[in-house]
């Protein structure tokens, strides 16, 4: 028995570069579509191939559970643990708070407000060429669509290398803030200045925005990525549309903004599912994971 155990927080680390361990080992798998992404089909082929070296890995998704056990790994090595969420950083929004954190960053009042937090653009410098995995072409387009029926429509980006989104919604006239955090805690008061966020990616682990938003009382609507699919209940506490379906991202947007009533209900439907995936809530899903790997 290795009496030594090492949970390695890059499966890149050790899937691209894989040496036999000489230690009890683990790692997070969090996304990866092989059918379109080649550097997960080589890290998968390299769990197939040691499967039996590997003690544990954790997935965010059901996606990737199945893709996970498709190289031939025994069952009870995977376990699907959702990337969680400290509600610690995240209050819902008040009228209060909204106008307030609107006035900080110089957003009319009257805006309608659409958030889009995530890097997706490549690199780290501007971001001018698109990380397409990301979706901003379909986020872009969804806003086009948006803005033809959606008066004073606003978006509100933060994160690095979003050149490629800025430069699209100039084209688009459709007026942006753009801020860089130092902090990641302090991205709950940026969630406070929304009315809905866009999740558009084509491939996901998470994304972190899905429970944030909902833990800040913000509609969510995104693409089926990711633990997407696992944790949102289409128009009970959030919206679903088909990869790179703009149109019903649209849709779905104008119909929680338009309607008080749904609004509400995906609202405070949300809040429960942010409590539910809560880190402290996850405690014996990661002492299930940890036991007979730790005290093997």
């Amino acid at each position: 028995m290795k009496s030594q155990c090492f949970f390695n927080m890059s499966r890149y680390e050790l899937l691209e570069n894989w040496k036999k361990p000489n230690c009890r080992i683990a790692f997070p798998y969090y996304h990866g579509n092989p059918a379109h992404d080649e550097g997960s089909r080589k890290m998968l082929a390299t769990i197939q191939k040691h499967h039996r070296e590997i003690d544990r890995i954790q997935v965010s998704c059901r996606f990737m559970e199945e893709v996970i056990l498709a190289t031939g790994i025994d069952s009870s090595k995977v376990f699907l643990i959702h990337i969680g969420i400290n509600r610690r950083y995240f209050t819902p929004a008040t009228s209060a708070n909204k106008a307030e954190t609107r006035k900080q960053l110089g957003i009319p009042q009257s805006a309608v407000v659409i958030g889009s937090f995530q890097k997706d653009g490549n690199g780290w410098e501007e971001g001018l060429e698109p990380k397409l995995v990301k979706g901003p072409d379909v986020f872009l387009k969804t806003l086009e669509i948006l803005k033809a029926d959606v008066p004073n429509l606003h978006v509100l980006l933060t994160g690095p290398a979003r050149g490629y989104v800025k430069k699209g919604l100039e084209r688009l006239s459709i007026p942006f803030t753009h801020r860089l955090l130092d902090d990641y805690t302090d991205i709950g008061n940026y969630f406070h200045a929304l009315n809905g966020y866009i999740v558009s990616s084509r491939d996901e682990g998470g994304p972190k925005a899905i429970l944030e938003a909902m833990a800040s009382g913000v509609p969510l609507i995104s693409t089926k990525v990711g633990q997407a699919p696992d944790l949102v209940n289409h128009g009970q506490n959030g919206f679903l549309a088909d990869i790179e379906d703009a149109e019903a991202l649209a849709h779905w947007t104008q119909k929680v903004l338009n309607d008080n009533a749904l609004r509400k209900t995906v609202i405070q439907n949300g809040l429960q599912t942010a409590e539910k995936n809560d880190y402290g809530n996850q405690l014996d899903l990661w002492k299930a994971f940890m036991t007979g790997f730790v005290e093997a």
